[in-house]
């Protein structure tokens, strides 16, 4: 028996957590001087901390499949895959919740800018995943080992 190959949803991962690295960059070039025009330096720093947490919370998401993946083949991978995912949703959620507690009354972050920073970094890596995933060629059975294949 071969080894089991690598799922095809890797591929997809890797390509999302570039486009949102990228467009994290991209937010933050933009958001930044605008965030420094509104509200100066705490403007700024507001723009960079949403741009920087959009790119976290959602590569995470990609991050932690692409962990799991790492089970495919085993008896165990359907437990670990789902465990380990919604278990990086928890910790998210917690995580993103202490960070607006503690951010919420801070001198030097304007938080209106690290809103609609953190708005137009997720709705912009919706924009990437859909791009991604619609451009992404696969087969309808595509994680058949190759001996199985009908290319």
């Amino acid at each position: 028996m071969t080894a089991p190959a690598r799922p095809s949803s890797n591929v997809v991962m890797r390509r999302a957590l570039a486009g949102g690295a990228l467009l994290a960059v991209a937010v933050a070039v933009v958001g930044g001087p605008i965030g420094w025009a509104v509200a100066g330096g705490p403007g700024l720093i507001g723009a960079l901390l949403g741009a920087l947490m959009a790119f976290v919370f959602l590569g995470a998401t990609a991050a932690s499949i692409l962990l799991a993946n790492r089970f495919a083949g085993t008896d165990a991978y359907l437990g670990a895959f789902f465990g380990i995912v919604m278990g990086s949703f928890v910790v998210k959620l917690i995580v993103f919740l202490v960070l607006a507690i503690v951010l919420k009354d801070q001198p030097w972050v304007d938080t209106k800018v690290l809103f609609l920073t953190l708005i137009v970094g997720i709705v912009g890596s919706l924009v990437v995943d859909v791009l991604v995933v619609s451009r992404t060629r696969m087969s309808t059975v595509s994680d058949l080992p190759a001996d199985r294949r009908i290319d």
